[in-house]
This record gives C-alpha cells, structure tokens and sequence, in this order.
C-alpha cells in the first residue's frame, strides 16, 4: 500500500530509464519495506512518473535537472535503517536512469512520508499497517 511519485524535467531520463525506472524503484521500496516480492504487493506498489515541461523547473543557481521521489508507506512500514538504504537506493536507480554520476547525487531529493494508521483506504475499506503485516505473513508462509 505505497505510492512513489517521481518527478522529472521533461527528456532528463534516458529511453532505457524511463522505461525501467519505475518498476526499479518499486523493487527497492519493496526491499526496503520487507515486503514479499509477490504479485499481490507489486500491485499494491503505485507508482506514477511526473514529466514537468521544459523551463518548469530551476533553481535560483541553474537550470540542471533535479528529481524529486516522493514515497508514502504506511508508518511503521519502514526503519530507520530502511529509510536510509531507500534513500541510498532510490538516488542511485535515478542517477543511472537519467545517465548521471554519483556526483550529481545532490541533485535526487528523496522524501519518505508516513501515512498515520486509520488514514489509508482501498476498496471502501480503512487499510491498516497490521493488517499487510499478517498478509506478508500469509504469503511468506506460502513460499
């Protein structure tokens, strides 16, 4: 039950990035959750790519590209260690996909939202952290 949204200038991913940088991001979120890497949580993972049109991003030094990933989990859903291997993660899976280097890593902001239990719902339903925790549970159990 996580959202990552990633936010580009327009044409600063690569082809092969674009087409994979969503799904890798998801692959790290999903590790760093210690979710299962199963299809019911892949598709709970959603993940949307926001192009911003030329000149709508700057800063008040340059025009270089940035890139904002936004990811909101269910709080508890990650650690402390987990937020930093995410960050640690999801910087280097941009980088590649915009064909930069770690020195442009200041340029990748990452920022970890926690949604507060009892304030997420999907299918009409309030969705709570115990409840995807029994679900990994069940479907750990499965392998």
């Amino acid at each position: 039950m996580s959202i990552i949204r990633l936010t580009v200038p327009s044409g600063s991913l690569s082809e092969k990035g674009r087409e994979t940088v969503q799904r890798d991001l998801a692959g790290a979120l999903l590790r760093w959750e210690g979710a299962p890497d199963t299809p019911f949580f892949r598709a709970q993972l959603w993940s949307y790519l926001v192009e911003l049109p030329a000149g709508a991003q700057t800063t008040a030094e340059d025009d270089a590209p940035r890139f904002l990933i936004d990811v909101t989990v269910p709080r508890g859903a990650l650690s402390e260690d987990g937020k930093a291997g995410l960050v640690r993660d999801a910087t280097t899976t941009v980088l590649s996909a915009a064909g930069l280097t770690e020195a442009d890593a200041s340029r990748v902001w990452v920022l970890a939202h926690e949604q507060p239990d009892g304030t997420w719902g999907a299918g009409g339903s309030v969705i709570r952290y115990a409840d995807l925790v029994a679900i990994a549970r069940g479907q750990r159990a499965e392998d």
